[in-house]
């Protein structure tokens, strides 16, 4: 059994639920305590992931990201090497399809909090970030991680966009999901079993991970 693909969907899903924790954490923080016009609009483009086929999201972002793009260019010029048929690609991939289910349970995490908690911290001279850090953060924490925890489950198991971006090359950009297109393809009735199983087992323990983090939210 080459666990090659196993590998790979792990360094992909993990760097892609790095970035998404990050960004995904401070975009929800965003649009649950700011208020600014366009502030549903902005929303609504960043769970487009969510609703959209993966497949045309992956075609966006090849458009976007390929050779033939500013972006692309760009990319290629600094660091010497494409953005598509790489892993990067597929980093960035998994990123942007997992980056809305991080993003809307922040958001919700961050609205639940009690906003006379966060004032009675200001009155004793806490500057914002300062109260965002060290008040609403920790408050908001379990709904923040069960957020990062589905994300990371998105990122193991996409298919359609990770292919379009990053194709379908063993050893290099053939993730789980992929692998197990192949060997269906191929008539491998083992392999494909096995890489279900295991997708399957992920997708399982991220739900009862999400599920104890939301029971513990409940007072």
């Amino acid at each position: 059994m080459d666990w090659t693909p196993l590998w790979l969907s792990v360094r992909v899903s993990l760097t892609a639920t790095a970035i998404v924790a990050v960004t995904g954490t401070a975009g929800g923080y965003l649009l649950a305590k700011a208020r600014f016009r366009g502030r549903g609009l902005l929303e609504a483009v960043a769970s487009l992931p969510i609703v959209l086929p993966p497949t045309v999201l992956g075609y966006y972002l090849l458009v976007a990201l390929g050779r033939d793009s500013s972006i692309g260019r760009a990319w290629e010029s600094i660091f010497g090497s494409p953005i598509a048929f790489t892993l990067t690609g597929a980093v960035i991939a998994a990123t942007v399809a997992s980056f809305p289910f991080c993003l809307r349970a922040a958001r919700a995490a961050f609205e639940a909090v009690d906003p006379r908690v966060e004032q009675a911290a200001r009155t004793v001279g806490l500057p914002e970030w300062r109260v965002a850090l060290q008040v609403t953060l920790p408050i908001a924490r379990r709904g923040v991680l069960a957020g990062i925890t589905l994300a990371f489950a998105r990122a193991l198991g996409d298919f359609g966009a990770t292919v379009m971006v990053a194709g379908n090359i063993p050893g290099r950009t053939q993730t789980m999901p992929i692998a197990l297109y192949d060997a269906v393809q191929a008539g491998n009735d083992d392999r494909a079993a096995l890489l279900a199983i295991v997708l399957s087992g992920v997708a399982v323990a991220a739900l009862l991970a999400v599920g104890r983090l939301g029971r513990a939210t409940v007072p």
